[in-house]
């Protein structure tokens, strides 16, 4: 299922294992030493329970989304945008995108891990009503930075 969110050139779609590179360049370039490999994005995009989608803009992968079940748990597993695309409305439209396909889903509540040191993706949680739940200490590796875990029912 395709979309059109905020921006005339944007594209909001599933992903393929055809984006794989691109994934796997922006999986290193925004998480650094915490990214996930590429043969976890590969497992996971291909054989995996979870929902990949992402945003093009200009015909190139701008941002992306990671989202599913684990357990009984509808979870956000990641949000990524790549640094030259922020501030463009695409982890806004992701988030919509999330939240809609739970609602579709009837989850009660969706969850998600955010490290404690994020600002702008802890904003952007709380500004869709997410709560704290709890800390995770030392949660991402290799740097040993603590994640918040944040939920949020679903009328």
């Amino acid at each position: 299922m395709e979309r059109q969110p905020a921006g005339a050139s944007a594209l909001l779609r599933d992903l393929t294992e055809a984006d794989l590179p691109r994934l796997s360049e922006l999986e290193r370039e925004i998480f650094g030493p915490s990214a996930w490999s590429r043969g976890l994005i590969r497992d996971e995009l291909l054989w995996g329970l979870s929902r990949w989608r992402g945003i093009d803009a200009d015909g190139v992968l701008a941002a992306y989304a990671v989202y599913g079940f684990e357990g009984d748990a509808f979870h956000l597993m990641n949000l990524a945008v790549a640094p030259e695309a922020r501030r463009a409305g695409h982890a806004r439209a992701l988030m919509e995108d999330f939240l809609a396909e739970a609602r579709r889903l009837e989850a009660p509540d969706v969850w998600l891990e955010v490290a404690t040191t994020n600002d702008v993706a802890l904003a952007l949680y709380r500004s869709y009503g997410f709560e704290d739940v709890r800390v995770r200490r030392k949660y991402y590796q290799p740097e040993g930075l603590d994640a918040l875990v944040m939920r949020r029912a679903l009328d």
